[in-house]
């Protein structure tokens, strides 16, 4: 597929989806037949038919032993019949394991191609698009290297440090040198340093998730004055010691502007930060950000600082593929579905029902699925991977053309548990969505959010670890301020909200025990995250998780316990 992408190349792809999903598993197979993974199944035979009766459905940890002989030196083609060129790292936040996916240049290829349409789609529905910047907060990791050489990295710096990505037309706020600086400290202040000297040319703001652009937000609260600072003498901050961002930095800040300076100053100085992203960006016309599955929970902050710009949720994909792009970007974040690019890889879809458990088991190709239906995606790509369960359940929406439109659901494996009951990541953010609404009565606004299972008393019992912080006033939130009656009222709501298996168990046996909530101090997730960065996961690719498994990282919570508060009563069956 070439990379002049426009909206004839959109319809060809949807309209012809059967047609290229065998062309793309005939290429695949042809490709790797005769590799050491499928020869064992095919005996080297290209037939789809065969494929689909004699290759089995897999997870990651079936295929890892074959991924890590690569990555230890031999050859590509015992997985792959295209050469490896890299490997991807996943967050490890989701899953509490990272893991690695090999890579080729068909996969930075798609890529490429991808972020290309969905460029094309974005300047459909945003007419300054192409005109304006987008000041789109990315960050990248240094690249390490397997034992045999070969480059690993999260899958967004692997491509940024790429070839490809330089062919992306894309007209930022930050120049390319800034993005590519390892200090994630340095490359934000200079990232938001260029984005509010060009402020009358921002028409998007965003990153590739929500929780990035809260960081972010949170960052300008405790460096603006700084900021300003540069602005008004035109010279950056002697701490910002990278010599690429300074270099970068002074192509865009050439000249004081006490003018600009002043308008930071008052505009940050204010009681509250409300719209804080349109005051200073006026031209802004949306936030860009994968706000679906558990970045749904930063959705009310978002609109809050930004006074409710449209958010988009633009593309959907994993270190596994790319799989599709969202063609309505203007809509409601509740409503976003991703139409699939069928030219990506080769999709399967398992039949399950709505808690995720499988029903019929069936394996249907991307076109055969039917709509309001539940499934657990699989992937067959062109760097080894064959019929991998990604662990993302969807469902099907709706039809562009002749191509499925998916909801993301949850992630399968993002489940809480207790006594006997699965509580899925859709459960706990319906639980979460009940308490913001009380939150917000009282003008307080959720900052973050993450659970775990406390087995460590019986009957074991769910908590939940909230960030707040008051509208008005840009205050953080104390133990003294927090309303008893109100958490109170809160855990109730979060209880009745959930399935009704943990409601059962929660009132008849008492097997579960009452909901708890422990308020956290301020920042305490942005130490959260500095957690896992450390420990390897990327900040562009940092997703907060959803239910929390490492000990490690529960202490970093436990230590910023303000108050605590339980259910006082069980939930209605």
């Amino acid at each position: 597929m070439s990379l002049g992408c426009d909206l004839t190349v959109l319809e060809e792809l949807t309209s012809n989806a059967k047609q290229i999903q065998d062309d793309v598993l005939n290429k695949i197979l042809n490709a790797n037949a005769n590799t050491e993974y499928l020869k064992r199944f095919l005996q080297g035979s290209s037939d789809k038919e065969l494929f689909k009766k004699n290759v089995p459905v897999v997870s990651y940890e079936d295929v890892k032993p074959y991924i890590d002989r690569v990555a230890n030196g031999e050859p590509s083609d015992i997985i792959s019949g295209e050469p490896i060129t890299a490997f991807f790292r996943s967050s490890g936040t989701t899953s509490g394991n990272q893991k690695i996916f090999p890579a080729n240049n068909i996969t930075f290829e798609n890529i490429l191609f991808a972020f290309s349409l969905s460029s094309v789609v974005m300047s459909k529905h945003v007419e300054v698009y192409k005109q304006g910047k987008v000041m789109s907060f990315t960050f990248t990791q240094t690249i390490s290297t397997t034992p045999c050489g070969l480059p690993l990295a999260p899958g967004l710096t692997s491509f940024i440090k790429s070839e490809y990505y330089r062919r992306l037309a894309k007209n930022s706020t930050s120049p390319y040198q800034i993005i590519l600086c390892p200090d994630t400290k340095q490359s934000m202040y200079c990232q938001l340093l260029c984005g509010l000297v060009q402020r009358d040319e921002v028409v998007s703001v965003g990153s590739v998730f929500a929780s990035v652009l809260v960081q972010v937000i949170h960052f300008l609260e405790n460096y603006w004055k700084e900021l300003a600072s540069n602005i008004r003498s035109g010279h950056l901050s002697e701490w910002i010691t990278d010599l690429s961002c300074r270099e970068s930095v002074s192509t865009i800040l050439v000249e004081p502007n006490p003018e600009l300076a002043d308008l930071i100053e008052n505009e940050c100085g204010q009681t509250s930060w409300q719209g804080i992203v349109t005051r200073l960006w006026p031209k802004a016309k949306c936030m860009e950000a994968i706000i679906t599955g558990s970045m749904a929970q930063h959705i009310s902050a978002l609109e809050f600082y930004s006074n409710k710009l449209p958010l988009v949720s633009p593309i959907y994909g994993s270190s596994e593929a790319f799989f599709g792009l969202n063609l309505e970007p203007l809509c409601k974040p509740q409503h976003v579905s991703y139409t699939f690019l069928p030219n990506m890889s080769y999709f399967e879809f398992i039949d399950v029902d709505v808690e995720g458990g499988t029903t019929s088991g069936e394996v249907l190709d991307l076109v055969d699925v039917k709509l309001g239906r539940y499934y657990e995606l699989l992937v067959t790509n062109f760097s080894g991977l064959h019929r991998c369960r990604v662990g993302d359940v969807l469902e099907a929406t709706g039809y562009y053309n002749k191509t499925p439109q998916f909801r993301f659901v949850r992630r399968k494996t993002t489940v809480l548990s207790v006594h006997l009951e699965p509580t899925t990541e859709e459960d706990l953010l319906k639980a979460l969505a009940r308490a913001t609404v009380i939150l917000e009565s009282l003008e307080l606004m959720l900052t973050g959010f993450t659970c775990y299972g406390d087995v460590s008393t019986v009957p074991g019992h769910y908590v939940f670890y909230l960030e707040l912080k008051a509208k008005v006033n840009n205050n953080s939130i104390d133990d003294e301020v927090l309303d008893n009656k109100v958490l109170v009222e809160c855990c109730r709501v979060m209880e009745e909200s959930l399935n009704g298996t943990y409601r059962r168990f929660r009132r008849k046996n008492g097997s579960i025990g009452a909901l708890e909530i422990r308020v956290v101090q301020q920042g305490t997730f942005d130490s959260l995250m500095d957690f896992f960065v450390s420990r390897g996961s990327s900040i562009s690719q940092y997703k907060t998780p959803m239910c929390i498994n490492s000990a490690e990282a529960l202490k970093v919570l436990e230590d910023k316990v303000l108050a605590r508060f339980f259910s006082d009563k069980s939930p209605p069956i």
